[in-house]
């Protein structure tokens, strides 16, 4: 049986076009930050420099082509669709866009993740063009998915009844040293850059290097340029002189004969003023190829870079530049210990361009062959990015950090907070060995002796503990979280390694927010909200609730029978005491003293909280059953889709942050159906977050309202669309947010997947089409597809084909 259904590839194949000005393609590794396309096929939001930069856009970087028919004149054009929206430059675009350049009329792009197809049109060209770009992406293998470039490859049909030479050119800026840009004529940089010519075993092209930058510097790095095949021509470095000479020069080359040539030198008289006082050091490699009628020839390039310093801890959208001393230690990117610089890393794709993109490819007709709904796999396509983002990073050992998310010059909130880091799904499905890191640290540097966990990892990144509340929320969701990890890898030295701070933790957590012994904790506590809840609230109960579980499991199994008993009756008793005070009948409430709901701000007393059973999601996600009662469980998830759930936001009132526009549909924090609002409710209640809303619609799901949970579904890829909002940057506290990781629950709820690689079991229960039914799996050994059908005997027949790692010794349950 094919492992594929490319009928079903086709079919979830998500489009969008030039007209969707929002559209941007992430292009880059983990842990490497990236450069994007647009909707045009426009290269931009220049992200590889260690720190965000949205709207960066390098002067002189892009794509063109040249082309002539036997026996017609020849043409010539930039591969980008025609420029739209509003013009708004004081100065008019400025030269470093080259706008004035003949373009593609249209394109319409195909994501297939991690490839990105764009198919151009220009009336009157008898080419078919067409453009993939990509950077490998293979889950389990955290080194090939975090290449810092990535690849572009062109496929030119000949439409025509006659020959056609054509010729695909690449140019670049070398912005190594990088300080600042004007938009207009000054890219500023530290250092001297230079450009040499790049020789490799089949691939030619330009290195981008800076001879006089400090080599410990986060802004010195090299850039590299490579184009494959046999008719190459270079022009290494544009001719240098005033106002636009160089751009100039190189388009009469270029448009004379899709050639380059590298002599730029000229005696030429200029002017005595000259457009700016900063040089443009701007290089090209141009590919030729004669194509017959109907014929097609692939022009292949390679883009990497090496910016190897790094800030653990800066620059913050939320500190002062004069905080910047305080916060500037330098760490090593991961990536820049693997290649030691941009061609070192370019000469490794090359070499390893087959297998990279067929385990790339693999991933993606995996991922796109299941039956789920298109929104699902975009919806997981988008948690995706998050990890390819200047969100996530490695410092020099290997060790995994992450910002919440990026503002559009700097990090938003450091230290891999816990309390967000909660919803995350997406990483420890993908590359469970990087959220072991993070645990890691977690437990062994940022919990200390009592068992107060730092919920921001600042110890190693910036020198001290984070002083602050500690988080009730993200310290049990971190204990729940060693209990995933270990179950995804049945890693038991892991386990081990951390246990005793496990324990200390859990300790810590009951002898600090349950004042009375009750199981039900009832004191101060900070949260996800960035506020504290005072009280009874079945938020943080819940997620104690499974942490109990969780450690039950995880003492029993170590042999530990007294402290698993005790674990086990803390979370039984806890539940039904917490499930007696807070149920109101139909959800759970905030137990809370009126006199004590407007003294302490931010509270949300009788309201309808969207989070009130994170921690019975996450439990599901974990396999660890329900920890409350179903039936209660139930009506209170589908009462946060009746109360909070607005098909549009027309009549919604807020004062908050605005994420949705009164056209669109989404799922607000809080709603309070029976009236009771504080005077002053906790301050993102009002506040759409797609994080939540995949949290929600998961445990809908889970719980059996499927068409209730896909309606927040629809709604989120509704707003995130590709017009109004990319479709691969969910934002909340920040570009890239963390908590939109939660949007791998959607698969786990669907497919009914559970996995225990400590038994070496792994079972599928697929809510949806179980006569004929197929997703893409993963755990801490192997991924690929589970498939099911269902005989017309009636008997189910299932598979599971591994296409990464091996299931040597798993047992496989479906229908469990």
């Amino acid at each position: 049986m094919n492992a594929f259904r490319y009928d079903t590839i086709k079919k979830n194949t998500k489009k969008y076009t030039n007209k969707d000005r929002a559209f941007r393609a992430l292009l880059g590794g983990i842990g490497t930050g990236n450069i994007s396309l647009d909707g045009d096929g426009r290269l931009c939001d220049f992200e590889i420099m260690n720190h965000p930069d949205k709207k960066l856009k390098i002067p002189y970087t892009f794509f063109s082509l040249w082309c002539r028919e036997e026996g017609k004149d020849s043409r010539a054009f930039v591969l980008e669709a025609e420029p739209g929206g509003l013009s708004e430059k004081a100065l008019g675009y400025p030269t470093g866009e080259l706008y004035g350049l003949p373009r593609m009329d249209s394109c319409e792009i195909e994501t297939n993740y991690p490839f990105f197809k764009y198919n151009f049109k220009r009336e009157g060209l008898p080419l078919k063009i067409t453009m993939e770009a990509y950077t490998p992406f293979i889950p389990l293998d955290e080194k090939n998915s975090g290449i810092p470039g990535y690849s572009v490859e062109y496929c030119i049909e000949n439409m025509s009844d006659r020959p056609a030479e054509v010729s695909v050119c690449s140019s670049m800026y070398n912005f190594t040293g990088f300080t600042s840009y004007d938009g207009y004529d000054r890219l500023c940089v530290d250092g001297m850059p230079e450009n040499d010519v790049l020789q490799g075993e089949g691939y030619t092209g330009v290195l981008f290097r800076n001879r006089g930058a400090d080599p410990e510097a986060v802004n010195y790095g090299t850039l590299a340029l490579a184009c494959t095949g046999k008719n190459i021509t270079l022009k290494p470095c544009w001719q240098a002189g005033g106002w636009w000479d160089g751009a100039e020069e190189f388009w009469q080359d270029f448009r004379e004969d899709g050639k380059l040539n590298a002599d730029v030198a000229t005696d030429a008289v200029g002017s005595n003023i000259g457009s700016a006082d900063v040089p443009k050091v701007v290089g090209s490699v141009c590919s030729t190829e004669t194509i017959r009628p109907g014929e097609c020839a692939h022009f292949t390039f390679y883009f990497t870079w090496s910016f190897p310093n790094r800030y653990g801890w800066w620059p913050d959208g939320h500190a002062r530049e004069e905080d910047k001393p305080q916060h500037d230690k330098i760490w090593k990117n991961y990536y820049s210990t693997v290649w030691k610089d941009a061609p070192d890393a370019l000469k490794y794709m090359f070499e390893n361009a087959e297998e990279l993109k067929g385990r790339s490819r693999d991933f993606s007709n995996a991922l796109y062959s299941t039956t789920l709904d298109a929104d699902v796999i975009e919806s997981l396509v988008s948690a995706i990015t998050v990890l390819r983002s200047n969100t996530c990073f490695r410092i020099g050992d290997g060790r995994f950090f992450a910002w919440e998310g990026c503002f559009e010059h700097a990090g938003s909130c450091a230290g891999t907070c816990t309390h967000v880091w909660n919803y995350a799904q997406a990483l420890a499905f993908l590359f469970p060995n990087l959220e072991i890191s993070a645990r890691k640290t977690e437990f062994l540097q940022e919990t200390d002796e009592e068992g107060n966990m730092a919920f921001r990892a600042k110890r190693l990144l910036d020198g001290s503990k984070w002083e602050m509340l500690p988080a009730t929320d993200g310290q049990l969701g971190s204990i729940l979280r060693v209990y995933r990890e270990w179950k995804m890898t049945g890693d038991d030295s892991f386990l081990r390694e951390v246990w005793d701070k496990v324990v200390s933790a859990m300790e810590f957590s009951l002898r600090t927010w349950d004042s009375d012994g009750d199981f039900v904790l009832d004191d101060q506590q900070h949260n996800t909200y960035d506020i504290e809840f005072y009280g009874l609230n079945s938020l943080t109960n819940s997620i104690l609730y499974a942490a109990l579980a969780a450690c039950s499991s995880m003492a029993e199994y170590l042999g530990e029978t007294k402290r698993a008993s005790r674990y086990r009756k803390a979370w039984e008793e806890g539940s039904r005491r917490m499930d007696e005070l807070l149920w109101n009948g139909e959800w759970y409430e905030q137990k809370i003293s009126p006199e004590d709901l407007n003294r302490y701000k931010y509270q949300y007393g009788t309201g309808c909280l969207a989070d009130q059973l994170l921690g019975q999601e996450l439990a599901h996600v974990c396999g660890l059953g329900y920890i409350l009662p179903e039936e209660h469980v139930k009506s209170a998830v589908h009462s946060i889709y009746r109360h909070n759930f607005l098909r549009s936001m027309k009549d919604h009132e807020s004062v908050q942050r605005a994420y949705a526009y009164q056209d669109e549909a989404g799922l607000i924090l809080c709603s309070w159906p029976r009236g009771g609002r504080p005077r002053q409710p906790f301050v993102y209640s009002d506040e759409v977050w797609t994080g939540i809303e995949y949290q929600v619609a998961a445990h809908l799901i889970y719980e059996g309202y499927i068409e209730e949970g896909m309606d927040i579904v629809h709604a989120v890829r509704g707003r995130y669309d590709g017009s109004r909002r990319s479709p691969y940057n969910e934002i909340e506290c920040g570009n890239h947010y963390t908590r939109s990781m939660a949007a791998w629950g959607l698969l786990t709820a669907l497919s009914g997947y559970k996995f225990d690689m400590v038994k070496k079991e792994i079972s599928f229960a697929p809510l949806v089409s179980q006569e004929d039914f197929s997703c893409f799996y993963s755990n801490g050994s192997s991924w690929g597809i589970y498939r099911q059908n269902v005989m017309e005997n009636g008997e189910l027949s299932y598979e599971v084909i591994p296409l990464y790692g091996d299931m040597d010794g798993v047992a496989v349950n479906p229908c469990s």
